[in-house]
């Protein structure tokens, strides 16, 4: 009985059933912090289509910010939110300050959408929001790189994701995003 018990624990720790694995059930439960250092909680977002993408100021794939600030002013007023999570994940691509990411952005690619506090999108120490995440969609969903998306319904449920190469305005994106906003 005791090897049982030892096995479906395991087992639960492995596919993230065990005990004390996150639970939610949208992204609404979910609270980040503001890269002003605000609370910012997804929960805000209800009733929004979000498109949750990690940032970082030094890579490759960093001019992806035009497209990102591009797809915020379009859809903004229908009801879509970008929102920025820097994170020096990959490569050490984002070792910069709050106020030095903020003011990178904002000169050089005049980024006004939401973005969060530096956090961690990978490995144990993942913000809760990007552990969730992978269980919605399997370990294939998980960021792999810089500028991995996210696409959140307006009831909070995960409705999509695309890879670091999938720009923000390319036609799969756009699609998707259209799919979703609030109507």
């Amino acid at each position: 009985m005791r090897n049982w018990t030892v096995l479906i624990l395991v087992f639960g720790f492995l596919t993230g059933s065990a005990s004390g694995a996150n639970t939610a059930e949208t992204a609404h439960a979910f609270d980040f912090v503001s890269i002003e250092g605000d609370p910012l909680p997804m929960s805000s977002f209800a009733g929004k289509a979000v498109l949750v993408v990690n940032t970082a100021s030094h890579c490759g794939f960093t001019d992806q910010y035009s497209a990102l600030q591009a797809i915020w002013q379009q859809y903004r007023d229908r009801g879509l939110v970008v929102l920025g999570v820097p994170s020096n994940d990959f490569g050490s691509q984002e070792p910069g300050s709050e106020t030095e990411i903020r003011t990178f952005c904002e000169v050089n690619y005049g980024i006004d959408f939401p973005m969060t506090s530096k956090v961690q999108v990978k490995g144990v120490g993942a913000h809760p929001f990007y552990r969730w995440a992978a269980t919605q969609f399997g370990p294939q969903a998980k960021p792999r790189w810089n500028f991995h998306k996210y696409l959140i319904t307006p009831e909070g449920r995960l409705s999509d994701w695309f890879s670091t190469v999938t720009g923000p305005t390319s036609a799969r994106v756009i699609k998707a995003v259209e799919q979703v906003l609030p109507r």
